[in-house]
């Protein structure tokens, strides 16, 4: 049952990008046979297997809507190509809490050459799901990275929940437009506390873009953080920054200790899932948060996330035992 998942975990492993979008839609499915084949597919593009960490750039884009996120990922892309790299982009949208649709329309406002077979875009829908990201989005990334040089997640705008996205990327952008107020609904959810990098977009507005980037570097002092780059950018042609934004997201990319930081993302998204499975009870039952992290932290550094969440499982029913 599961050849199909571990064929296409090999292909990625083997940075054959024509794989991924069927192996996309094998990490998105629920079915429980495509479960069993999703988890041979993470096996061979987890540390394990690989030999280390997978290779490609995991980077998080997230801002409020209307911030110009798609337009600097059209001109993110276009740099990317030109450099050389190839690039996955995950677009995580907003899902109808009555319907449960989705508009999936990212992927239409990304400009691209449809001909170019070493990009591809992926919508899916958030649904239910709190913190910006769709269910599957966490082992996608993780597989895609396996075979681009470049993976990027746009999460559904930001709020209080939607910080989630630093525990799934190498790098998080915030993406912030000029006099928006957004600074201080920022300063009051936290989200200023994950950016790797913050970026004003529509720099083209001249003053009142410059004024929101000293905005933005005095809240972060404020918070004793003056490391974080605070960049100006224009999408619009001649772009501006967009150079400078790419070379930002690189350093910080060779600055981290990146088998640490993926550790503490794979443990996170393992219970993530766990809670998803199982609920607050579930946690409950393996004896609160603290256990629960005791367990992950205990189990081999290189197990893939759905191990993880079976050495969870079997606390949880050890505990449960008479």
């Amino acid at each position: 049952m599961s050849r199909e998942g571990a064929t296409l975990g090999a292909r990625l492993r083997e940075r054959d990008l024509s794989a991924a979008p069927a192996a996309l839609n094998l990490l998105e499915s629920d079915a429980p046979p495509d479960r069993e084949q999703a988890a041979a597919l993470l096996h061979e593009v987890s540390p394990a297997v690989l030999g280390g960490e997978a290779p490609g750039h995991v980077v998080g884009i997230t801002g409020p809507p209307g911030a110009g996120k798609s337009t600097l990922l059209s001109a993110l892309l276009s740099t990317w190509r030109r450099r050389g790299q190839s690039v996955a982009m995950l677009a995580v949208d907003p899902s109808s809490r009555r319907s449960g649709g989705s508009l999936l329309g990212d992927r239409a406002r990304v400009e691209l050459d449809p001909s170019d077979r070493h990009v591809l875009i992926r919508s899916t829908a958030a649904g239910e799901r709190l913190g910006g990201l769709a269910h599957a989005t966490r082992t996608a990334a993780q597989a895609l990275a396996a075979a681009f040089d470049v993976v990027v997640i746009e999460t559904v705008g930001v709020g209080q929940a939607e910080t989630e996205v630093a525990d799934v990327a190498d790098t998080v952008v915030v993406v912030v437009q000029p006099g928006s107020g957004d600074v201080l609904q920022f300063l009051k959810s936290g989200i200023m506390e994950i950016p790797d990098v913050l970026v004003v977009t529509k720099a083209d507005l001249g003053d009142i873009a410059m004024r929101t980037r000293r905005d933005l570097s005095a809240s972060l002092r404020s918070l004793g953080s003056r490391s974080t780059p605070v960049l100006a950018v224009s999408s619009l042609a001649p772009a501006q920054g967009v150079q400078e934004l790419a070379d930002a997201l690189a350093e910080h990319r060779s600055s981290i200790d990146l088998a640490a930081l993926r550790l503490r993302s794979r443990r996170a998204g393992a219970l993530g899932d766990f809670l998803l499975e199982h609920g607050e009870r579930g946690l409950r039952a393996v004896g609160g948060r603290r256990a629960a992290e005791a367990i992950l932290s205990a189990q081999d550094p290189a197990l893939e996330i759905p191990a993880l969440v079976a050495a969870l499982e079997a606390g949880m029913q050890e505990a449960a035992r008479p």
